[in-house]
């Protein structure tokens, strides 16, 4: 009698080139940009990395290590894109708009800075606005709360936007209609008691929130030209 073969599961090829905490930041940000945080997983991971959960853990303590050194990560990023030779004015509204950018293309960001804002790599960022603020003679005592006004702003505009994203995922909705729908809104309201957001329904429709958030960082810049 010949005796039955047992039967193998197939499995996945396994990584041959050396595993670090770099690359592993690396694939969880991909999945983090695909599937928000419920699609970043340790499972997920060894699968897109090709390894098992001991090389992961070699580098990274669980789920939240991961996506706070992803966030670190893109935060960094901005920082590396703002170069240190640039005007002033400009290098602090590229490193503004630069950040609002990130948080615009990797919506879980602005989720994991409100759930614990002062992330190392933050407060590089925050450093870097108060060298700026510096450079353009911005008084000492000024300094402080410009900085602060600064980086509220960028992350609380992003930040929004960045719910309103996931809003429209959640559901099923493209930024038009989910504008339409709030414009829709608007237009019921009593024009006597708001007479400003009942003529702003057109605008909300059109406006483009990028444009918007520069329109905003600019009267931040004219302001802070005019501090002594």
């Amino acid at each position: 009698m010949v005796p039955r073969t047992a039967k193998t599961s197939p499995r996945s090829p396994r990584r041959t080139e050396s595993l670090s905490r770099e690359v592993i930041v690396e694939a969880a940000t991909e999945l983090l940009d695909g599937g928000g945080e419920a699609g970043l997983t340790l499972r997920a991971l060894t699968q897109r990395l090709s390894t098992g959960y001991g090389a992961i853990y070699h580098h990274v303590t669980d789920k939240a290590d991961v996506l706070a050194a992803a966030t670190d990560d893109v935060i960094a990023r901005v920082l590396a894109g703002v170069e240190s030779s640039a005007d002033s004015r400009e290098a602090l509204r590229r490193l503004a708009l630069g950040l609002f950018d990130a948080i615009d293309a990797h919506p879980w960001v602005g989720a994991e800075l409100s759930r614990e804002p002062w992330r190392p790599a933050l407060l590089d960022f925050y450093e870097s606005v108060g060298r700026l603020l510096d450079a353009l003679a911005v008084p000492e005592r000024a300094r402080f709360d410009a900085a602060g006004a600064l980086v509220n702003y960028v992350l609380g505009v992003a930040g929004q936007n960045a719910a309103n994203a996931r809003r429209r995922v959640d559901g099923d909705l493209d930024r038009a209609a989910f504008l339409d729908r709030a414009a829709a809104r608007w237009a019921q309201l009593d024009p006597e008691a708001y007479p400003f957001v009942l003529a702003s329904a057109t605008r909300l429709r059109e406006h483009d929130d990028r444009e918007q958030f520069m329109v905003g960082l600019d009267i931040f810049l004219a302001g802070v030209a005019m501090l002594e």
